[in-house]
């Protein structure tokens, strides 16, 4: 008797892996975040999947083109599906990913910031045509590099100059090191240990945002509700029953004021791709997630 042939198990690409990593991160019941129980006026749980399933075919190609083209590219395609700036951040973090040359396996942070060694004046003039597209919410105005003027010449000036107060452009400014020694340790260990991924997606979540305040938090409403953002995080991870204590930061978080802690998510987000890219997490994970 002839077994029948087993499914092909599904091959890691980068518009798979962003994909995936997307639908994940969306999935989690993340606390202040967006997720299957929980939506913002101008954005839901499903906007949310779709944008980052529109990330698929401009992340496919992201090795072979100039980065600006591809945040750019990403942006547009996130926004014919969405009302809002759905995934901005997400982009901005995972692009240089992306770009990095190579198959799927080991990504190198040293090799991503080769990449970002390599910008050019025209990458600066599409990452802002992008960031203006994607019209996010709490940038407010700058003496330098303001998003009203002209483009930078040089992108890496911009990102430096905006590390202080946005952890994605320290992510640029800085390397990607501090990313995998914290994030996407932790997301590993969580993955490994947690009874479900949501639950380690989450815990992941509650452990990078009680060890750095949130950055979009703090644009938006001060350092001083970031700082106690983030010692709610950790006692929410600390208590015997988190669940609930995650349950009753989610609520807190959401009335009377709206407080996303958006840029955290964004960094599980790009934490999720390089697990995903590198095999350490299966791509037909997701489905199993729902």
């Amino acid at each position: 008797m002839t077994r029948p042939t087993p499914p092909p198990v599904p091959v890691p690409s980068r518009g798979r892996c962003i994909a995936a990593a997307c639908r994940l991160e969306a999935n989690a019941p993340k606390p202040g975040n967006v997720h299957p129980g929980a939506a913002f006026p101008d954005l839901d749980h499903g906007e949310l999947v779709a944008a980052g399933r529109a990330l698929a075919e401009p992340f496919d190609a992201a090795a072979g083109r100039p980065l600006g083209e591809t945040i750019l590219a990403g942006v547009r395609a996130s926004r014919r599906v969405t009302r809002s700036n759905a995934n901005l951040g997400i982009v901005l973090a995972t692009a240089p990913l992306a770009a990095t040359p190579g198959a799927p396996g080991p990504l190198d942070p040293g090799a991503v910031e080769a990449t970002l060694a390599h910008l050019t004046p025209a990458d600066a003039t599409a990452v802002w045509q992008a960031i203006r597209l994607a019209a996010p919410g709490g940038l407010g105005r700058r003496p330098e590099h303001d998003l009203a003027a002209a483009p930078p010449p040089d992108l890496m000036a911009a990102m430096r100059a905006a590390a202080g107060h946005d952890r994605i452009a320290r992510l640029w400014a800085e390397g990607y090191r501090p990313l995998y020694d914290g994030l996407v340790a932790d997301l590993a260990a969580e993955v490994a240990a947690a009874a479900t991924l949501d639950d380690a997606i989450v815990r992941a979540f509650l452990g990078q945002l009680a060890r750095e305040p949130d950055t979009h938090v703090a644009r938006r409403h001060g350092a001083g509700v970031a700082d106690d953002v983030s010692r709610a995080a950790a006692a929410a991870l600390a208590a015997p029953d988190w669940h609930s204590a995650a349950r009753r930061l989610d609520a807190r978080l959401r009335a009377p004021t709206r407080i996303n802690p958006g840029t955290t998510a964004d960094l599980v987000a790009a934490a999720l791709y390089i697990l995903l890219w590198e095999g350490r997490l299966a791509i037909d994970a997701v489905g199993a997630a729902g």
